[in-house]
Formats: structure tokens, C-alpha cells, sequence
């Protein structure tokens, strides 16, 4: 295996509900290698977004330890994490998650001017290009098919050049034949680019694109 990308180790995650402590995650470890694929499969319940939250940063485990890109999460506040996500994460949701009120460049864009980049707009529209949009640059999501703006959501994540991907159904709102071209260049970007990818996924076809295979089953990993 090449350096280790993500390394999780005897991570819990407990709940406190009204009907008393929800145990979501139970003892999950994993490691991955820089440029390695992963899809995460089980069913609806089971903890797999709950697992990509906390990779990203965004819930804080209840023990164990989560390693992103060399930084222990557990070691980061809320700045830090901030940095975290926008030195070295990219991040792909089901329901692309773009602004309605700017185009297809300024949604590129945001990660770049919020990292406060100098070449912000042109790095974006080379990741526009890169997803076959530059034409659309200037269109804004309204005016765009569901398999345009996913495709805008990955040039946004691909476009700050970060080390890891983290994807949750990202076909999940697109018919087959489109969720299949978009997938097709998400696998591409992710080889170009040598990035750790980890896949929530419901699509077995999909999973098997990937090197490797978990399965979440009530808070607990099997391989």
C-alpha cells in the first residue's frame, strides 16, 4: 500500500436520544492508501453518511481516531478543521449542493475564493473544462439539466486540487445513462489525479468500479 491516506482507528460514535444512547458507529477501522478507491455499501440506517461525516470533519467522534491526509482530526478545532477540508478534501453530495444564484464559474469558484486563491476564476474554468462545461460557464444551475449540475459539483470539488474525495450517492438524484457519464468522469478525474476516493454508495455496478469494498451493517465495517 502507498502512504496512508485515511486511517481510521476503533472509532465510536453515541448518540444520546430521547429513547436513551444510539450506538451509530462501533469500533469502525480502515486505512487507505494515497489514491486508493473505496465504496462504502449497506443499507439505509446503517451509518455509511454518518462515517463520511466524520471524515470530513463535520461530527466530532465519541473515542477512536480518525487520520485525514497526515492531520489527526481529533487535534483540530473548528479552525483547523476549516483548513483541513479546504487544503485537502473535496466533497460530492446527491443533491449538488450548488448556490441558484450564481453561475456554473462562481459555484466552481468558491472553494478557490474562500482558500482566497489568486487565479480563483481561471482555476475554475480550467475545472469547468476539465468536466466539459466551459460552455456553460456563465449558466446558472436553474437553467442547467440534473447531470450538468452534478457535473458543476465536481469541477467545485475537483477545482482546489485536494488529496481525498468524499462522494455520498453521488448519482442518487440522476437517471442511469447520465449517472453513468458522470461517474465515468469521476473515476477519470480521481486517476488523473492520484486522489483517495471513498464512495457511499446504494449501486452495487458502481462499488465494483472501485478497488475496494466495505460493507456498513449497524454501525460496524466488514470488508
Amino acid at each position: 500500500m502507498s502512504s496512508p491516506s485515511i486511517v481510521l482507528k476503533n472509532v465510536h460514535l453515541t448518540l444520546t436520544a430521547g429513547a436513551g444512547a444510539v450506538n451509530v458507529l462501533q469500533g469502525v477501522n480502515l486505512r487507505l492508501g494515497q489514491g486508493e478507491t473505496l465504496a462504502i455499501v449497506g443499507p439505509s440506517g446503517s451509518g455509511k453518511t454518518t462515517l463520511l461525516m466524520l471524515m470530513a470533519g463535520l461530527e466530532q467522534p465519541t473515542s477512536g481516531h480518525i487520520h485525514m491526509a497526515g492531520q489527526n482530526l481529533s487535534l483540530l478545532g473548528e479552525d483547523g478543521l476549516s483548513r483541513f477540508r479546504r487544503n485537502h478534501l473535496g466533497i460530492v453530495f446527491q443533491a449538488f449542493h450548488l448556490i441558484p444564484t450564481m453561475t456554473a464559474l462562481e459555484n466552481a469558484a468558491l472553494p478557490l475564493e474562500f482558500a482566497h486563491h489568486p487565479q480563483a476564476q481561471h482555476k475554475a474554468m480550467q475545472a469547468l473544462k476539465q468536466v466539459g462545461l466551459e460552455a456553460r460557464s456563465k449558466h446558472y444551475p436553474g437553467q442547467m439539466s440534473g447531470g450538468e449540475q452534478q457535473r458543476v459539483a465536481l469541477a467545485r470539488a475537483f477545482a482546489p486540487q485536494p488529496s481525498i474525495i468524499l462522494a455520498d450517492e453521488p448519482t442518487g438524484n440522476l437517471d442511469q445513462n447520465t449517472g453513468l457519464r458522470v461517474m465515468d468522469l469521476l473515476f477519470d478525474l480521481q486517476r488523473q489525479n492520484n486522489i483517495t476516493l471513498v464512495m457511499v454508495t446504494h449501486d452495487q455496478g458502481l462499488a465494483r468500479r472501485c478497488q475496494r469494498t466495505v460493507t456498513m451493517m449497524a454501525g460496524h465495517l466488514e470488508e
